[in-house]
């Protein structure tokens, strides 16, 4: 494997560690407590400190990984940033280390594409296989589950869940969780039935998508209570593993539903 590539002008700190196959390009600063994984690239003009990158990433320039959370709560203690494989992180992008109110964590997943401006904050936790368009901005200790899109200029409030396989249309603000599954959008997101192409994209089955279809018009669209339609959809779909799925989600919300 080749040798890590270090531009000259790049500033590195003693206790980075690079894998081989790394570049680290002009202008770039590399604090302390970092550790790149194989084949990853810092293009230029990178700040990065307190973070672990897997590999085959690519950082484009003007991004800021593992800073300082912006929680006034915040003194300083160890925290950081660990980012899987095959990443793609655009211009501009700020990512924050975790505060002290979390594992200690800000967790990325692997397989995301992250576009210009996306901000992640302290403590969110990414899955796999997510896209951010452009000037998302996740307050912290937000969750994005897996395969999840999320337009462009999105706010999301803190503490919200995102659910996996879900679509949000640009310009929202989402104050509560989206469940898994289905779209939404709006200036205090309501959502608007299935992700029926996505998950078409994604090899479910007619069948899954039947039963998805049947529970979603239950528990968002029919007049019971969501205790009453939980319950329902409990008994007359819940042997499909993606409508149990749907359900434990709704379950475990604390900061309520959008509808």
């Amino acid at each position: 494997m080749a040798k890590p590539k270090i531009h000259p002008a790049a500033i590195v700190a003693s206790d980075a560690k690079f894998s081989d196959g790394v570049e680290v390009g002009p202008f770039c600063v590399v604090g302390e407590n970092v550790k790149i994984g194989k084949n990853t690239k810092l293009m230029s003009h990178i700040l990065i400190e307190d973070t672990e990158i897997g590999q085959n990433c690519t950082v484009f320039p003007f991004t800021s990984l593992g800073l300082p959370p912006q929680d006034l709560k915040y003194k300083g203690e160890k925290t950081k940033v660990v980012i899987g494989d095959n990443n793609i992180i655009r211009e501009y992008i700020t990512i924050h280390r975790a505060s002290v109110g979390g594992d200690g964590v800000t967790k990325i997943g692997s397989n995301n594409f992250f576009m210009g401006y996306v901000h992640i904050a302290h403590d969110c936790i990414i899955g796999n296989h997510v896209i951010m368009a452009n000037a998302t901005t996740l307050a912290g200790h937000v969750v994005v589950e897996d395969f999840v899109f999320i337009g462009g200029l999105v706010a999301v409030h803190q503490f919200a869940r995102i659910g996996a396989h879900s679509m949000i249309g640009g310009f929202s603000a989402i104050p509560q969780d989206i469940p898994p599954y289905t779209t939404a959008a709006g200036e205090r997101a309501k959502l608007y039935g299935l992700n029926t192409i996505g998950l078409k994209r994604r090899n479910f089955s007619d069948t899954t998508i039947s039963d998805l279809k049947k529970a979603y018009k239950i528990l968002f669209r029919s007049k019971l209570t969501l205790k009453e339609a939980v319950e329902k959809v409990n008994h007359d779909l819940g042997g499909s593993e993606e409508v149990r799925n749907l359900l434990e989600f709704i379950e475990k919300n604390k900061r309520g539903i959008c509808r």
